[in-house]
């Protein structure tokens, strides 16, 4: 299973699944996080959290513990 966490600066990733419960798995869906949606990620932190993305049009900074919860795929080209 691959995760957000692990895709690299320049990934273009699509969200398969989404792992947790509750209040978090709720606040990740609030940021436009859900499945078939395709993410970039623009940016990681010197020490690796947070991870800066691009979600539907607009930058997000997601914790690293957010990021185990999604897991992805490479997504295809377009």
């Amino acid at each position: 299973m691959n995760t957000l966490k692990q895709a690299k600066i320049g990934d273009t990733v699509k969200v398969v699944k989404l792992h947790g419960e509750g209040a978090v798995k709720r606040r990740i869906m609030d940021m436009g996080i859900t499945k078939g949606v395709t993410v970039y990620v623009r940016k990681v932190a010197p020490l690796g959290d947070p991870v800066e993305v691009t979600v539907r049009g607009y930058e997000l900074s997601i914790r690293k513990a957010d990021a185990e919860m999604i897991e992805v795929e490479p997504a295809a080209a377009e």
